[in-house]
């Protein structure tokens, strides 16, 4: 099962950045200057999301399958994950016309 998840989280990330970027798009990949995910893994129900802005964050969490499984707006720097089961996620983070992807072990 391990293997399974895997597999998909790698076909999840390559499919992420194997997207080509034109024009307006560009501006909403580039990296959030500043950004740090902490704790990863995580073993609570909070995770800590600090940029060098620390604006208004909107915050996407997709399975292995590619679900949205949360979707939130923070405006400080703490997402609540208490209904993310175990398991290995994708979080999207968007700031300012920048977007950030990670990945998120919940444990």
């Amino acid at each position: 099962m391990k293997i399974l998840y895997t597999a998909l989280l790698m076909f999840i990330a390559i499919g992420l950045s194997a997207q080509d970027v034109t024009g307006a798009d560009k501006s909403l990949n580039e990296e959030i200057p500043g950004f740090k995910l902490y704790p990863n893994p995580a073993f609570e129900n909070v995770v800590y999301i600090t940029t060098a802005h620390n604006a208004s964050k909107e915050i996407v969490v997709y399975d292995v399958f590619g679900e949205v499984v949360l979707r939130d707006v923070i405006n400080g720097r703490t997402l609540y994950i208490s209904d993310l089961v175990p398991g290995v996620y994708v979080l999207q983070v968007m700031e300012d016309n920048k977007t950030t992807t990670r990945k998120l072990v919940v444990k």
